[in-house]
């Protein structure tokens, strides 16, 4: 008998006939003899309808006041998801984060997870109970409703699987596994059956969103079989594993797992500034003062004791960045800043880079004889980044998808 924890998300919840559909998935699995713990979110769009609903009455509302009312998307469905396998038969019971105790700091908005009580779910599971938790959503030390930011959900399945010691942490969503890119963009895309920790990770963190970053990295420190599946085809998803021998090859086999991408790219110059030790500091600074993430950054080579000094944010966060950037440049005796939107990020992400050379220059010349010019790049033992306009961002992913052989085999 297998302990499993399936996670459903916003999509999979989505409606009546959905939240029974995901009741027959969990009924099946209860029939195949396997202890069940299910992890769901609201229906897709309800948080964001609650948040706006909040934002119409104060556009910053109490942080508090949120968690307490967003929460109330998945209480909805965790009943609905009991109640429907009552109906097959199939004895549930739900549970909100608090009442299983999922025990977090006080960050409302962005909580993390400090402990699990599992003692209740335990009970549940050998007394033949399938117990339907909240996901996204746990309590502070003071009794206080938080929530774990977005995707979070993703975060509370692989806790409660690290924490109940399961067999496999099962993300069901609207795809059928992690694939080599987005299919949207490249239609030869071909699903993987198998990815490590450390290349998924690098795949969420770089735009693809399959799965939330925080969710990888909890599965990954707590050594957690994780598993990508569709809920609504049926299929073997992907494997998220330790194990770099993917697919039962050779690491230095498959050089690349996959390709993501970011649309959400913008990039800020400071032009001008003096070619002196500590000047990164000066201005990036200030930058991480306000809370502002920063990505690439190129440091021109100087001339008369001059350089330009340029990094990448999220497009959300450029006008409050150009506006601590202009005041850094004043300060500096710099000519001024320069912004830029019409960007994008690729990259190519994949353990085998570590044993083989040659896949930068590779990627370069295949973007070069598609006339696409490289505006920054940043590297990493796994994955090569660059950015480039974003009009070419479909052409450069076909184009290296192509390259390094990862269509869809015949």
């Amino acid at each position: 008998m297998a302990l499993l924890v399936q996670k459903y998300g916003g999509t999979s919840m989505g409606s009546v006939e959905r939240i029974e559909h995901v009741a027959s998935k969990v009924a099946a699995a209860r029939a195949r003899g396997n202890q069940v713990v299910v992890v769901v979110s609201a229906m897709s769009g309800e948080t964001d309808r609650l948040i706006k609903l909040a934002k119409a009455i104060n556009p910053r509302p109490l942080a508090r006041e949120l968690d307490q009312m967003i929460a109330t998307g998945e209480q909805v469905t965790i009943a609905m998801l009991a109640i429907a396998l009552d109906k097959m038969g199939v004895a549930a019971r739900s549970y909100t984060g608090a009442q299983v105790s999922i025990r977090t700091d006080k960050a409302y908005n962005k909580a993390r997870i400090q402990h699990i009580d599992t003692e209740r779910l335990m009970a549940d599971c050998n007394a033949g109970i399938v117990p339907v938790v909240a996901g996204f959503q746990g309590v502070d030390c003071d009794g206080n409703i938080t929530t774990l930011g977005r995707g979070g959900s993703d975060t509370t399945g692989v806790a409660l699987a690290a924490a109940l010691k399961a067999d496999e942490c099962q993300i069901y969503t609207d795809v059928d596994g992690v694939y080599t890119t987005d299919p949207r963009v490249e239609p030869k895309a071909r699903r993987l059956s198998k990815i490590t920790f450390e290349e998924m990770l690098e795949l969420a963190s770089l735009g693809s969103k399959v799965l939330q970053i925080r969710s990888v990295e909890f599965a990954g420190k707590y050594k957690v079989p994780l598993r990508v599946l569709s809920t609504f085809v049926d299929g073997p998803g992907t494997l998220i594993t330790l194990d770099e021998n993917v697919g039962g090859s050779k690491v230095e086999d498959p050089l690349i797992a996959g390709i993501a991408f970011s649309r959400d790219e913008a990039q800020l110059t400071v032009a001008g500034v003096p070619d002196r030790p500590g000047i990164a500091a000066a201005i990036l600074g200030p930058i991480g003062d306000a809370n502002i993430e920063i990505d690439m950054i190129v440091q021109n080579v100087g001339a008369d004791g001059m350089t330009d000094f340029t990094f990448t944010v999220s497009r959300g966060e450029l006008e409050r960045a150009a506006e601590v950037s202009k005041k850094v440049a004043e300060s500096l005796g710099a000519k001024g800043i320069r912004t830029a939107t019409d960007i994008c990020k690729v990259s190519l992400v994949g353990v085998g880079m570590r044993s083989h050379a040659g896949i930068a220059a590779k990627m370069f010349k295949t973007l070069a004889a598609e006339s696409i010019n490289i505006r920054m790049i940043s590297t990493s033992e796994i994955k090569i980044s660059v950015v480039v306009e974003d009009k070419y961002l479909e052409l450069a992913v076909r184009s290296l998808h192509k390259a390094f052989d990862l269509e869809q085999a015949a």
